[in-house]
């Protein structure tokens, strides 16, 4: 009996609950919501369970049938609310997940509820945000990484920059090739001269201008609060080199079999800071006439072509007919900050042999030095109306010792002290460009730095030199060149005449064409005359046209 009564109250307990169900079927058989919420809460049912049966139930409820139309408006308000996402329980919300379980993903279907499919997209959105938001986030970490190699914007003639980490790795560089046809006008041999008119025969040839090609890579960076940079300029040439006192700018070798030479003519290390200025120390261009040829626009074409016949890596452009080659020689220098467009530089360099260009036992030479080659040079950079203006002046000294010749006797011992000064000016107005330059010196000499700079007696030579140059863009591709040029070497005392040169000059006049950012076309004319101090004379013509790319 004690068995029997709690068994009969429970029966009677279910009866009484399930009545109501049961009497109104017709109008909530379809409502069974909250016991899905009951489920879900007791553990019997998984999140993906729930999202499932609820949305089945509420697809169903949501669509009117015969027998439902009738019964559909009293409990809009609850289907209404059984559609929401988040359903209600007690204190707790609780919400349809997109149920991403085990790599399923729920999909409610195109006719499933439109208020259910929204949330889902809006979730979906939400995450492809994120992720999109991380991506951004790892890629810009990863730019920001040393790892990786970045390229800077490309600015036309300053080659290429590659950013690798804090190290930025420029590569530059220019490649020309020129048709050039030599005419002698004929004359009598001058030692030391630049004209080839007493050759006696045309020539031709396909040939490097002024400059060879050059190929130059550069690395800067800053450390310590210390800008540097270390760079290594190559400076091949497209005709055979052949071995000789000056090595890839002796004249070439047109011959079967031969090889282009190699010039490493670049290779130095800067260091400093804006406020203390750039030290140098390697090798490069040296610091006295270095304005003169950077200047010279027959930097872009040929110029007086020395030997055409057998041209070797470059040609003379206005060397020797206008100013005395820079070079490019070991040093140890040093560049000031600029201060109201001043700016100053000096240095010591390796010093160079006096030379007996000229032959026929006419100079001395030397191979001795107790002390380095200075050099020195003072910029002045500053704008008046709308005219740019640049002007230089440097200096040179070095002390010859142990000078040797046919004629200065072994006890004699003779030193000398060369000496050399430069003054220059450079004007920019608009589309026209000007350059005047003078140089003089004393046991300097004449085309190269040193060459013919002392008699066979041991005593000095003086010599002076100058050019003018104007430059106009007749538009911003078009422009032409004129130009001319001196370069005298004056006789020691106690020399008498001789076949050595005392003047060499030329008149060259160019035309250039920028076809592209990289690539100009060049037509050239130039005329060259040598003279001596006995009276012989002779002079050459050349044309020459070619192109030249400089990236």
């Amino acid at each position: 009996m004690a068995l029997t009564k709690p068994l009969v109250f429970s029966s009677l307990l279910v009866a009484t609950v399930c009545l109501p169900l049961t009497l109104s079927t017709k109008a909530h058989a379809d409502d069974y919501s909250d016991l899905l919420d009951i489920l879900r809460a007791k553990g019997s049912l998984t999140q993906r369970e729930y999202n499932t049966l609820l949305s089945k139930h509420i697809h169903r409820t949501s669509t009117p049938t015969p027998q439902r139309a009738a019964s559909s408006a009293p409990h809009a308000t609850r289907t209404a609310s059984a559609a929401s996402t988040h359903h209600t329980l007690g204190q707790g919300t609780h919400s349809i997940q997109p149920a991403y379980e085990d790599g399923i993903q729920f999909d409610p279907g195109a006719e499933g509820d439109a208020g259910t499919r929204a949330q889902l997209a809006a979730d979906r959105a939400e995450a492809s945000a994120r992720s999109a938001q991380q991506a951004l986030l790892s890629t810009q970490n990863m730019m920001n990484s040393s790892s990786v190699v970045r390229v800077a914007k490309y600015v036309p003639g300053k080659g290429l920059t590659f950013k690798a980490g804090p190290v930025d790795i420029n590569f530059s560089g220019f490649i020309n090739g020129f048709y050039t046809y030599n005419s002698p006008a004929g004359g009598r041999p001058v030692a030391g001269g630049v004209s080839t008119g007493s050759s006696g025969f045309d020539s031709s040839s396909v040939r490097n201008g002024l400059l060879p090609a050059g190929f130059l890579l550069k690395l800067s960076t800053t450390q310590s609060g210390i800008d540097m940079s270390a760079v290594l300029g190559m400076y091949p040439g497209v005709n055979n080199a052949k071995n000789g006192a000056f090595n890839a700018n002796t004249g070439g070798s047109p011959v079967g079999l031969g090889t282009a030479g190699i010039d490493l003519r670049q290779v130095y290390v800067t260091f400093g800071t804006k406020e203390v200025g750039t030290f140098k120390v390697g090798r490069d261009l040296a610091i006295f006439g270095s304005d003169a040829i950077l200047n010279d626009a027959t930097l872009l074409s040929v110029g007086s072509t020395g030997s055409n016949a057998a041209p070797g890596n470059t040609s003379l452009g206005r060397i020797g007919v206008g100013y005395v080659y820079a070079d490019w020689i070991p040093q140890i220098s040093y560049v000031s900050p600029t201060i109201h467009g001043f700016q100053g530089s000096v240095g010591i360099f390796q010093p160079l042999d006096e030379f007996n260009y000229a032959g026929e036992n006419l100079s001395a030479g030397s191979t001795q030095h107790s002390s380095p080659m200075v050099q020195g040079k003072g910029t002045y950079d500053f704008k008046i109306g709308g005219v740019q203006t640049r002007i230089w002046a440097s200096f040179l000294v070095q002390h010859h010792q142990g000078l040797t010749s046919t004629t200065i006797a072994e006890s004699q011992h003779r030193s000398a002290m060369a000496e050399a000064g430069e003054i220059g000016a450079k004007i920019t107005y608009r589309g026209f460009q000007g350059v005047a330059y003078y140089y003089r010196g004393s046991g300097l000499g004449t085309t190269g730095l040193f060459f013919d700079g002392v008699a066979a007696n041991g005593r000095k030579r003086s010599s002076e030199g100058y050019y003018v140059q104007a430059m106009y863009n007749l538009t911003k591709k078009l422009k032409v060149v004129g130009s001319y040029g001196v370069s005298n070497l004056y006789q020691a005392p106690g020399e008498t005449d001789s076949i050595l040169v005392r003047r060499n000059q030329s008149e060259v006049g160019a035309v250039y064409y920028s076809l592209t950012d990289w690539l100009n076309l060049v037509g050239e004319f130039a005329h060259t005359e040598s003279a001596a101090h006995n009276g012989n004379h002779n002079s050459d013509n050349s044309g020459s046209a070619g192109v030249i790319l400089l990236f």
